[in-house]
């Protein structure tokens, strides 16, 4: 699902709200999700899961074009860590589209 599509889905289910301020609600939730990893927080959803900013150490690393070695610096990526509800709900909705087949 896109952010557009989520903002199209939202729409659907409160036709009370305009669609511009739920548009501006999902970029302020995510603006700020972003802002926080940005700051080195973690972002905690409760039922959800959690978004974490990890470090990676500098390696030295392969260009696979021309096989030359490169030096990558060290880095903070984003991870995230499912919440055990959101997993349980996806194995469920899994385990019953196996049993359909």
């Amino acid at each position: 699902m896109t952010k557009s599509e989520l903002i199209a889905e939202l729409s659907t289910i409160y036709p009370h709200l305009l669609t511009r301020d739920i548009e501006r609600i999902v970029h302020t939730i995510f603006d700020e999700i972003s802002a926080a990893l940005t700051r080195g927080d973690r972002v905690e959803l409760r039922g959800f899961g959690a978004f974490i900013p990890r470090r990676r150490d500098a390696r030295t690393g392969r260009n696979p074009r021309t096989g030359d070695t490169v030096s990558v610096e060290e880095k903070s990526v984003p991870f995230f860590k499912v919440g055990k509800e959101l997993r349980e709900r996806v194995n469920q909705s899994a385990t019953k589209s196996a049993t359909a087949e």
